[in-house]
């Protein structure tokens, strides 16, 4: 039984012609032919008809160039609505009902020639043609760095593949050559000039024969970015930067940034660097000294970017010291012992206007 491709010797015209014959390559007009095939394997393949005779009472079909009955794979009986397995017959084969062989999940030792006999009530008519399977090869993807610097460093990456279209993918999205990134004339190869955050994930692909795409495995890049700005969150709740507390009161700030890797915090107190290393600071009971402007310092050292931010904390207006102690006098208290002064000034000018006039008034009547 010979499941190989038929091989054409140059110098033998007559093997040359009848290999070609069986192939099914020269077929006379209205003749039963078959459609030769190329499919990847894992991929449904099938094998179709061309001028099928109308009065097809069964059709069968065999591996090799001969249809004798130890090469069938299946047949199928039109009349009766009914398959019959052969000795080659592997469950992967179908034959639909007009005639075309289907091969679920190919192999790639699905490869060689295949024969028809088709009965109709005339006679037989046979056909040969061959089938290749080929084996499904992803491309391969490369990069000359995996660690950048965001709008810093370029990357350049790389796809390694015999095809000649290839797409290219980043974060999912297909991309093309623009202000931003180049694909070399020949598809190969993809150069990104500005790396930023968003360009993380890196793929190539093409198309194969049966038009699916078949992809590379993916490139994640390590992508150092940030602080673009930093943020005081602070409670109480600050405004335009000034934060006003009472003293022994709780107050917290908590400094936040977007980068990576994780930065570094540095605080600073009226000119003076804090021991403090982290993002929060807390005051659980605020002193006179731990007033002032406070400095939020965010580093990453990777990205070498360094971004600040300020926020004064201040006496909450309406509060006022008496004496030398802690002690404080809330704002309407003092509102009414200024209105209880004025009001007491009011009257006690009123009582020596009156004793004037009263005084002024006795000496007149003396005199008179």
């Amino acid at each position: 039984m010979d499941f190989s491709r038929p091989r054409c010797s140059p110098w033998r015209e007559l093997v040359l012609v009848a290999s070609l014959l069986a192939c099914g390559i020269f077929q006379t007009s209205g003749q039963l032919s078959i459609i030769p095939f190329i499919g990847l394997e894992g991929y449904r393949s099938f094998l179709e008809l061309e001028n099928i005779p109308e009065d097809a009472q069964e059709y069968s079909w065999h591996r090799g160039v001969s249809d004798s009955e130890r090469n069938m794979i299946v047949s199928y009986r039109p009349p009766s609505n009914s398959w019959q397995s052969g000795p080659m017959f592997s469950g992967r084969e179908n034959v639909t009902k007009e005639g075309r062989l289907n091969i679920k999940s190919s192999m790639l030792n699905d490869t060689g020639n295949y024969t028809v006999r088709v009965d109709v009530s005339s006679g037989t008519h046979r056909a040969t043609s061959w089938l290749e399977i080929r084996e499904e090869s992803n491309p391969r993807i490369s990069t000359n760095t995996t660690s950048v610097i965001e709008y810093m460093d370029p990357v350049a990456v790389f796809c390694h593949t015999n095809a000649t279209t290839i797409r290219w993918y980043v974060t999912g999205i297909q991309v093309s050559s623009n202000d931003l990134m180049t694909i070399s004339p020949d598809g190969k190869t993809l150069i990104i000039l500005k790396v930023n955050r968003y360009d993380m994930v890196l793929q190539c692909a093409l198309e194969n024969i049966l038009g699916y795409l078949q992809k590379s495995e993916q490139i994640f890049l390590t992508v150092a970015y940030g602080p673009n700005n930093v943020w005081l969150k602070t409670d109480p709740s600050n405004f335009n930067g000034i934060l006003s507390a009472e003293l022994g009161s709780k107050v917290e700030m908590k400094c936040t940034s977007t980068a990576f890797p994780e930065p570094k915090h540095r605080w600073i107190h009226n000119g003076s660097l804090l021991s403090v290393s982290e993002a929060n600071i807390t005051l659980p009971s605020l002193t006179w000294e731990q007033m002032g402007r406070y400095r939020c310092i965010v580093e990453n050292p990777v990205a070498q970017l360094t971004m600040y931010r300020d926020i004064q904390i201040q006496r909450k207006p309406g509060y006022i010291p008496v004496g030398d102690r802690d002690f404080y006098i809330s704002g309407s208290l003092v509102v009414f012992l200024i209105v209880m002064t004025v009001l007491g000034g009011v009257y006690l000018c009123g009582i020596l206007v009156y004793l004037m006039i009263s005084h002024f008034s006795k000496r007149t009547n003396q005199a008179i």
